[in-house]
């Protein structure tokens, strides 16, 4: 074990923080990125050739600078960090930000600690002011709960105005003070540490900031109650905004320093007394000959200066010369009452807006004079001049850095250099303790040191750390005289930072209990990004002399470079591992060197043996007292494991003469199966096994059964004669239970002889068990293709029971035994279904087997001579088998059908249908709750993305004979499901068994349920698939009981539609037309089509839940039931019962909803424009929309006003045009009926819905088929508009209106010369004809290409339907007259 530099944490992002504080430097940054675009950015480039500045050349030593620019920013700010790792705190003249660690997953996926930036913003309260330096001072907790442990972190921020401030956390001002006008140097801080040892001083927490000619020290525990009080005032202020407060005082100290020039750093040891000697040369030194002693020696408080002249500074002020000043605390609270702040001694300062703080600040708050202090003595050099100082852990040195690049180790107590580094220019220092470990000390009899006894008292070790960023480099010294015993090489721009105090807060009694994680020092590194600590092992402080520790980790560094070597002679190296581990001398250390032996894969099995085994001897042959009893049970351990592993390793080579393979008749008698079960059993492993090869794919073990030593002793703990597993992964237990079992399940090896190696060498049966099933349920795919193997499970499974402990001795038949429920729990638990069912059938028979032997005995004597052959003794645990195994049985069955599938598909696939499906167990489907079962099918069903047919042929199937009916629907079927090209009969197969299994769970109505409701949750996922819901509607509406159909379309609609179709609606009425894609997308979250398909949906569900609601009155609502297997599930409430929960629909709501969709859906499938979708309805009908569907809203009714008449007739109109222009231009390329116009939905007729909805809108039905009509007509399309005449009411009306249109069709044909010489014919006609036909607009007429022939047809028909009274009937006869008289 050496030195180590540990990394603890990283910055999420700490170029956010640079960009803030440092703005000039992104700008530099940004700079240098475009010079040194396409060069390298790894780590040589970090200036390695540094060391020979004067041969770079000069454009590199521009990149150089440009990279010191973006690099050095962390140079130029003050950094602290809370020594819980909680928080820290960067900050650059007046800007700072404070990062708070999160545990998050790194690049490589392994969870690490991350700063991230929790606040930033301005600290200045006043003009000009900049940050100083910074503490982070984690508070202690005052809960009983959490004693001794952090509660919350203060931030302690010093400003050149002389102003020090307190922050929380989030950046909240609890407390300014201003006890010195000139700019703050330094703070520090001193926390509470057990004495060592019963003479040393207790000392007080204190907060020292440094000015330049003074020091102030606040008493620690002031601080504490004041800081405790302001935030609890400002969580009131928060809460309430009327509690106001005052917290108590601060007591401090305030010396002002004479006889120094100048100041830069300081420490505060803290309270000393001297000894008697030492106060009589100090009395002398200062009274002179005659000077007067006291019989007690005073007590002193002692600070140590760095600057000039001198040097070093060493101050004393006597304890009881000055009383502490009381400084009066105002507190920073948010509220309505904070307009009066607190005339405070102190000067305090709040949060005030700029304009609101210039009165205040204009009034220099009252300074109190500081007590002169004159220095004692010091090191005088007057052309060095300090830098820093940093105070020892135990108070008794320091260590001092220049600016001639040296650090000086100071011994406070004596006031003297005892030790000078060179070469550190601009170094930072901080110091490590690392306390002894007494349970690695070297027990030996003949030791005769102090600490040779193991109940001595830990020793302490101190090292000085120095960071030289001149030269990249971090080292570790031992001191005083120690040597250099670590250095890493770091880079030129990192951060030290050593706090030097723990936890505020605590006491003699509440700092021995909980020892708060807290770090010594640390390393920021801005490069990497990356916050390092030091680890340095005690062992490193003793001298390389008396250090026999040093030598082991020397012999064990050897040992592990030997074990490393290419050296393939395995006897060499048993022999240097033997001469190695035997010179070590401290037993923890030969643990770690048998453990490096044992680990190593290059050392055979021998080899181990003998080694371990020579360890034993040697301790063996040493003196009982001397014995470490650890390390010899530890060797005894491993040897017992090694020489299990050898007897393992010899039975599985010794292959035994097989028998042969079992008829089908001897396996059935083994499980206890009659004939017709054994071969339904094996029919569902045959199908399980063919489906699961068709979809799964497992990787073979190379190796099989071998498993190395190194991995036997990792999973093996041997203690107190007795073997246990460690805890690992399930890939590991398998291969231990491979290693032990796996031979003997494929009968090569002998079964007796394995079960009784391992009991002897200490297993439980409970954990043979355990691996024995683990094994065997892991290996399906093996074990399906070596039926022997049933019988093999079967012979080890009686011997495991006959073992001593396995079955309890007081188990009867009315109990349960914990070793059939131990194999009954792994079966429940395991995914492989067809492995666990056999293992099932296996420890149902061998536990009948036992049963039988016990009741035979208990009763041969009562029953004599009879024939019990045919008897089964009853028994609680026979009866749980046979639950289990029915349940396995369902379990498998399920799993099968899961596997299969379509072997070929035509349409597109979703990405949400390729997701795998997750494999059952039993204890998945007890848990899933009543509606698992059918969940799981259903999910099954959308990735295979079968429609509802598929599953009524399935369950017509089930329930009825071939008949007729079924053999169409059947062929239906196929002509429908053009996506499966083959399989589709064998899956039809296994839905049958699914069915006939499960009568109650996969119930027609709940499966269709289930398939609606995961076809819509998909749906939802990804909106964009409009056919997920269009299928979750075709089940929908495959629902035979009303109640069901009406709970799962209203649950549908509550979560999945209404939203969006609310915002699909205002977005509409907004554009006043069908909207483009881009403003679907933004609005609704889906595209245009999407949009279009979704309306039509909805407009279905709602028709749907309509018809439910009316058909719920006529029939009762289901009872559902569970199969028998499967009473016990538990989990979560089935969709089926919410939907039967459900509360009726309000059924004129719905409809007012149902018309609402249908326009909706009408303006963006005919693309109509010029409509506003809500200015078809009123105040109410507006306000009735999208409201619960089950409550009463207040609808329209009576007469409506006459503009809303006008705008929903206009629209009727619209959709009646766009569908005929849209048939008109889908005849034009092929022959199309009227039905088969709505290809998007079968059976939808657009002119029929708009005269179903004009009824609801208040709108003249006939109005709109006469316009249906006259569109037909006007399209040319007389053949449907001669259909449609006959649904017309008033045909007198439309007449009058054909009369115009065939009008039209005439003025066009004579006038645009269709006619041959027209201008002649048409001034041949009567006048009144010739006038009327003069003034048809011809341009109306949508098709112009009719034949006369037809619009002589169209004449007839008018005049057929006009009275001869009818002022337009005479026109009509002239007009009938004039086409026949055209010439063809």
């Amino acid at each position: 074990m050496s030195c180590a530099l540990v990394p603890f944490a990283h910055f999420q992002d700490l170029d956010l923080a640079r960009d803030f504080l440092s703005p000039h430097r992104r700008q530099g940054s940004a700079a240098a990125g475009k010079e040194s675009a396409g060069k390298s950015t790894s780590w040589e480039d970090g200036g390695w050739g540094a060391w020979d500045e004067a041969e770079l050349q000069e454009p590199e030593e521009e990149e150089s600078n440009s990279k010191n620019q973006r690099n050095y920013w962390l140079q130029d700010c003050v950094l602290s960090l809370s020594p819980t790792n909680d928080l820290m705190v960067i900050a650059n003249e007046q800007k700072a930000v404070f990062l708070v660690p999160k545990w998050k997953h790194s690049d490589k996926g392994k969870e690490e600690m991350q700063y991230a930036v929790g606040w930033s913003g301005c600290l200045n309260v006043e003009e000009g002011e900049c940050v100083s330096s910074v503490l982070c001072i984690p508070l202690a907790s005052q809960k009983r709960s959490s004693t001794g442990r952090p509660d919350w972190t203060c931030i302690v921020v010093g400003f050149t105005s002389g102003y020090v401030r307190f922050y929380t956390e989030s950046g909240v001002l609890l407390l300014a003070q201003l006890l010195n006008e000139d700019p703050v140097l330094q703070l520090k801080c001193r926390t509470y540490e057990i004495p060592r040892h019963p003479g040393v001083t207790e000392q007080n927490e204190e907060l020292s900031i440094l000015y330049p000619a003074a020091i102030v020290t606040i008493d620690g525990f002031s601080l504490f109650q004041s800081l405790r009080a302001c935030r609890n005032q400002v969580a009131r202020a928060a809460a309430s905004g009327n509690e106001n407060v005052q917290p108590p005082p601060l007591a401090y100290k305030k010396w002002g320093l004479q006889d120094v020039d100048t100041i830069v750093d300081h420490a505060s040891i803290g309270i000393m007394t001297l000894c008697p000697f030492d106060q009589m040369k100090t009395a002398s030194n200062i009274g002179g000959y005659n000077a007067a002693i006291k019989n007690s020696p005073p007590a002193m408080s002692q600070y140590v200066t760095v600057g000039a002249n001198p040097f070093t500074g060493f101050f004393f002020a006597l304890e009881g010369s000055s009383q502490p000043l009381l400084s009066h605390v105002a507190l920073a609270v948010a509220s309505k009452l904070t307009s009066a702040l607190f005339n405070a001694a102190s000067g305090w300062l709040g949060w005030k807006s700029k304009h609101e703080e210039e009165p205040v600040q204009k009034q220099k708050p009252k300074v109190e004079p500081a007590t002169p202090l004159a220095v004692r003595f010091g090191l005088p050099d007057s052309r060095r001049h300090g830098e820093r100082i940093c105070l020892s852990p135990c108070n008794t040195l320091a260590a001092v850095t220049d600016e001639f690049g040296r650090v000086i180790l100071l011994d406070v107590t004596r006031g003297l250099a005892v030790r000078m580094w060179k070469g550190y220019r601009d170094a930072e220092v901080g110091w490590i303790q690392t306390v002894e470990d007494l349970q690695e000390r070297e027990t030996e009899k003949m030791d005769s040191s102090p600490f040779g006894n193991a109940q001595g008292p830990s020793r302490v070790a101190q090292f000085l750390v120095i960071y030289a960023p001149r030269r990249g480099i971090l080292e570790v010294w031992s001191t005083q005289q120690g040597p250099r015993v670590g250095a890493f090489n770091v880079g030129k721009y990192c951060r030290l930072l050593y706090p030097g105090y723990k936890i505020m807060g605590l006491n003699n009694v509440t700092s021995q209990g909980w020892q708060p994680q807290t770090y010594q020092i640390c390393l920021v590194d801005p490069v990497s990004g990356s916050v390092k600590t030091v680890h340095v092992p005690f062992h490193l402080s003793l001298s390389d002399k008396k250090s026999e520790r040093a030598k082991d980790m020397h012999l064990v560094k050897k040992l592990n470079a030997l074990l490393k070597a290419k050296t393939s002679d395995p006897d060499l190296i048993e022999a240097e591992a033997k001469e190695l581990i035997l010179d070590i001398k401290y037993p923890a250390t030969k643990k770690q060197a048998l453990e490096s032996i044992l680990t190593s894969e290059r050392v055979p099995l021998a080899s181990l043996t003998n080694i371990t085994q020579t360890l034993v001897d040697n301790l063996k042959k040493q003196e009982l007292e001397c014995v470490d009893e650890g390390l010899l049970q530890f060797c005894a351990n491993k040897l017992k494991l090694l020489h299990l592993y050898e007897l393992v390793s010899k039975l599985n080579s010794q292959s035994i003469q097989k028998e042969t393979s079992p008829s089908d008749n001897d396996l059935a008698k083994l499980l206890r199966l009659e004939e017709k079960d054994f071969h339904r059993l094996e029919t569902l492993l045959e199908n399980y096994k063919k489906e699961n090869t068709q979809t799964t794919t497992q990787l073979t073990d190379e190796k099989g059964d071998m498993l190395s030593v190194k991995m036997f002793l990792e999973y093996l703990e041997y203690e107190k004669d007795v073997i246990t597993v460690r805890n690992m992964e399930n890939e590991e237990y398998v291969a231990l239970g491979s290693f032990f079992f796996w031979k003997c399940l494929c009968g090569e090896s002998s079964t007796e002889e394995m079960c009784h190696a391992l009991e002897s060498a200490g297993f439980s049966p409970q954990t043979l068990l355990s691996l024995l099933l683990n094994l065997w349920l892991s290996k399906e795919k093996d074990i399906l293709e070596k039926p022997d193997s049933v019988s093999c499970l079967h012979t080890m499974l009686s011997l495991l029971s006959k073992m001593k402990v396995a079955i309890d001795e007081s188990w009867d038949t009315q109990s349960v035994s914990p070793w059939w429920q131990q194999m009954r729990t792994a079966c429940v638990q395991s995914e492989n279904n067809a492995a666990a069912l056999l293992s099932a059938h296996v420890g149902h028979s061998v536990t009948a087997h036992i049963i039988d032997s016990v009741t035979q005995k208990k009763f041969s004597q009562i029953i004599v001579g009879s024939d019990t052959e045919s008897w089964e003794a009853l028994s609680l645990d026979t009866e749980y088998w046979k639950l289990l195994l029915k349940q396995l049985e369902d379990c498998l069955i399920l799993q099968t059908l899961l596997h299969s599938k379509v072997t070929k598909r035509t349409k597109r696939v979703s990405s949400l249908q390729t997701e795998p499906l997750s494999r059952l167990s039993v204890k998945k489907l007890l848990e899933a709750g009543k509606g698992g079962i059918a969940d799981t099918v259903a999910k099954w069903v959308f990735r295979q993305g079968f429609s509802p047919i598929i599953l009524n042929v399935a369950q017509y199937k089930n329930n009825t004979d071939s008949t007729e009916e079924s053999v169409e629907m059947h062929n239906n079927l196929f002509l429908e499901e053009t996506e499966a090209a083959t399989g589709l009969e064998r899956i039809l197969e296994l839905l049958q068994v699914a069915y006939q299994q499960f009568p109650c769970s996969l119930e027609a109505d709940v499966l269709h349920a289930h398939c609606s409701w995961e076809c819509v949750v998909q749906w939802n996922k990804d909106t964009e698939e409009a056919c997920f819901l269009n299928r979750s509607i075709d089940h929908l509406k495959c629902i035979i009981n009303a109640h069901i159909q009406h709970g799962i379309a209203l649950m549908m609609w509550n979560t999945f539609i209404v939203k969006r179709l609310s915002s699909a609606t205002y977005l509409m009425d907004k554009v006043g037309k069908a909207p483009k894609d881009r403003l679907c997308r933004r609005d609704v979250g889906m595209s245009d089509t999407a949009m279009t398909a979704f309306l039509g949906g909805c407009s279905e569900l709602l028709q749907t839940l309509l018809e439910a609601d009316v058909s719920s009155d006529e029939m009762q609502a289901p009872v559902l039931d569970t199969e028998d297997a499967w009473v016990s599930v538990e989990g979560p409430v089935s969709i089926v019962e919410l939907a039967l929960e459900q509360k009726r629909v309000h059924y004129p709501l719905v409809e007012h909803q149902f018309v609402l969709c249908t326009l909706l859906y009408a303006i963006m499938r005919l693309s109509l424009k010029g409509v506003k979708p809500l200015s078809l309805f009123d105040s109410k009908g507006k306000n009735a929309f999208f409201k619960d569907l089950t409550s009463i809203q207040l609808l329209p009714s009576g007469d409506m006003d006459p503009e809303v008449l006008t705008a929903r007739q206009q629209f009727l109109l619209k959709v009646v045009s766009a569908a005929v222009q849209t048939l008109c231009s889908s005849q034009k390329d092929r022959e199309v009926s009227e039905e088969e116009y709505f290809p998007f939905e079968k059976g939808k007729n657009w002119p029929t819905l708009a005269a179903d909805l004009a009824q609801y809108l208040q709108i003249s039905e006939d109005l709109v088929r006469r316009h249906y009509v006259c569109e037909l007509y006007s399209y040319g399309m007389d053949h449907l508009g001669e259909e449609a005449f006959l649904q017309v009411a008033d045909k007198e009306v439309l007449a009058s209106q054909l009369l115009m249109l065939a009008g039209q069709r005439l003025a066009f044909a004579l006038l645009h010369g269709q006619i041959k010489d027209g201008m002649e014919f048409l001034s041949r006609l009567p006048p009144t004809l010739s006038t009327w036909l003069k003034a048809m607009d011809a341009q109306e007429v949508q098709n112009t290409e009719v034949p006369l022939a037809a619009t002589a047809r169209l004449v007839s028909k008018v005049l057929e339907h006009l009275p001869e009274n009818h002022g337009q009937y005479s026109l009509a006869l002239n007009l009938i007259e004039a086409v026949e008289a055209i010439p063809a």
